[in-house]
Formats: C-alpha cells, structure tokens, sequence
C-alpha cells in the first residue's frame, strides 16, 4: 500500500513538473514569436498590435467553444464592449492610465461576457447560435444609438494614453502599444493555461463531452459555463481594451457580426481546444490575409477562401491540432 501511495504521489510530482515546464516553454515560445515579429517588421508594428487584440479575442472565443462546446457567432460584443469601456474610461472620464483603461475594458468585457452568457446559455444547438448572432447586432444597435457616449457610426474619438510607467509615450510608430500588448498576452496566456488544467478547467470539458453525466454528479453544468464565460469576456475585454489604447479611437466595426466570424474562422484554422491552435490561426489568418491582399487586391479573398477550404479538407483538426496530433502518434507509435 505504501509502495502505491509513493508512485501515485511520485507520478503526480512528475505531472506537475512536466506542466510547469509546458509552461515555461509556452511563455518562451510567445517571447520569442513577439520578438520575432518585432525584429522582422519594425515598420508595421501597428499591424502586430491589431494582431496581438485579435489574438486575445480569439483565445477568449477558444475558452467557451473549444473548452466548453458553446456554439456562438456573437463574440465580438464582448471585445467591442471592453473597446468601448477602455475608450469611454478616456474620453469621458479622464482616466488615461493605460493600465486603468485595461482594467475597465477587462471590466465591460466581463460584464458583457455575463449578460450574453445568460442569454446564450438558456439555448442549445441551432438556437444558441442564434441567439449570439442577435446579441452582437443588439450591441452594434446600441452603440451605434448612444453616440453621445460612443460617437455612433463616427466612431468614439478623444482617446488619449498616459506613458506606460510614466515613462514610454505611445508613439505614432507603434513601439510601447506593440511590447505592452506583447506584456499582456503573455500574462493571459500563462493565466489560460493554468486555468484550462485546474479543477475548474476539467470540469467545463466533462460539461461539453458530458453534461448529464456531470450534473449527476452534483455540480452545476450553467454555472460553470456562465463563469466560464464571464473569464473569456473578461479576456476579449482586454483585447478590445489593447484596441482602443493602440488606435485611440473605438469603431462600431469592433462590434460587428463580420469580427465575430473571422474570430471564430481563425479558431478553426488553428484548432480548437488549444491556446497555441487560436495563436497559430490568428498569426496565419492575418499575415496571409495582409499579404495577399497587397500583392493582389481584386482577387485577394478567393486566394483566402481557399486557404480555408484546404485546411478544413486537409487538416480538419486545423494547423496547430493536425500538426500536434501527428507528432503525438509518431511519438507513441512503436519503435
């Protein structure tokens, strides 16, 4: 019996040093991709930024369709409602701290991520789809209503950011938005991965492979979902936020129904139910859609859309997941 106890304590020891060591790696492996990116186009840092916004929006988007099975084509209320808190916290209340103004559109984002989560979550399927297409529209209306908080379709301007620290401007050139928005995707993304492995974590897949099974077992499949997503609006808030203190002005075009579709199309292509699968579509989707459509700007979304179609037939668990999935049977198979 000792025996057993010391190989189950053992074998746990051993997990929990392999996840802190994929952790390290993870964070390495976003380090260096910014890096990268940093070195290779200094003079599209602006792009980057807007790159590492959509990245956040799309992990947020994995944490409720890849981790939890929610069918949604409604996501980007919340990255526009962390938009428009981060730039309503600047324009009209004075607070130009970019760290504050990241805090209130995490703030709008999980508020946002609450009320949708409500909703959404009292449908399933076909229904629940819906249900999120109408949510983005109303938030589109409303913005587009309230203008004098949000500046309607003209979009909110006014939007001015403090140094970072009181030390490094927001240049015209992108560099401090670029290294903060870097700052804060890898703090969200060791943050995820903590939390997608936590006991938390593990129930919300038990409620999408099972949730009958999980409700007989006593716990509360709405709740977590509700909880679950209220974390992925809190993280596409932040996205949003990371927009509005780039750009210093907040569009309606953040809470349209087309962002919410490229978000989840960049998720499919990755993969699902992986943060690097929602990295590895956005960095893909976006590169090769600003590429293609400077080198051939009439015909730019046929050559997209076929990307597209290729990896679905070819690659159906997306880049990141088939590659993954591949390295993981050659590694079991057989010597």
């Amino acid at each position: 019996m000792m025996a057993l106890t010391l190989n189950s304590s053992n074998a746990a020891a051993s997990r929990q040093r392999r996840s802190i060591g994929h952790d390290l790696i993870a964070v390495v492996v976003v380090a260096a991709l910014t890096g990268l990116g940093y070195l290779l186009f200094p003079d599209n840092l602006a792009l980057l930024t807007r790159l590492i916004a959509i990245a956040l929006l799309v992990l947020s988007l994995d944490l409720v369709v890849g981790y939890c099975g929610i069918a949604t084509l409604g996501h980007a209320a919340l990255f526009g409602a962390g938009a428009y808190a981060a730039g309503i916290a600047s324009a009209h209340f004075g607070i130009t701290d970019p760290l504050l103004m990241t805090l209130a559109g995490m703030a709008g984002g999980a508020i946002a991520g609450l009320i949708c989560g409500v909703i959404i979550l009292r449908a399933h399927g076909l229904p629940q789809l819906v249900l999120s297409i109408a949510l983005v529209y109303l938030f589109h209306e409303f913005a587009n209503k309230a203008s004098d908080w949000t500046g309607g379709s003209d979009g909110l301007s006014g939007i001015s950011t403090d140094p970072l620290f009181g030390i490094f401007e927001f240049d015209l050139y992108g560099h401090t938005a670029y290294l903060f928005g870097a700052a804060l995707l890898l703090i969200v993304i060791l943050l995820l991965r903590l939390l997608v492995r936590s006991p938390f974590g593990m129930l919300c897949r038990g409620i999408k492979e099972d949730p009958l099974r999980i409700r007989a077992m006593g716990a509360s499949p709405k709740l977590a979902l509700i909880k679950m997503y209220v974390i992925s609006g809190a993280v596409a808030g932040i996205g949003g936020a990371l927009n509005a203190i780039s750009t210093q002005v907040v569009g309606l075009d953040s809470l349209s129904f087309t962002q919410s579709a490229e978000a989840l199309v960049m998720l499919v292509l990755g993969g699902t139910g992986s943060l690097f699968g929602a990295l590895t579509g956005t960095i893909v989707f976006m590169l090769f859609e600003d590429y293609v459509s400077s080198v051939n700007p009439f015909h730019w979304l046929t050559i997209v859309g076929a990307l597209l179609i290729a990896v679905v037939l070819f690659a159906p668990k997306g880049i990141y997941g088939t590659a993954a999935a591949y390295l993981n049977g050659r590694r079991e198979a057989p010597r």
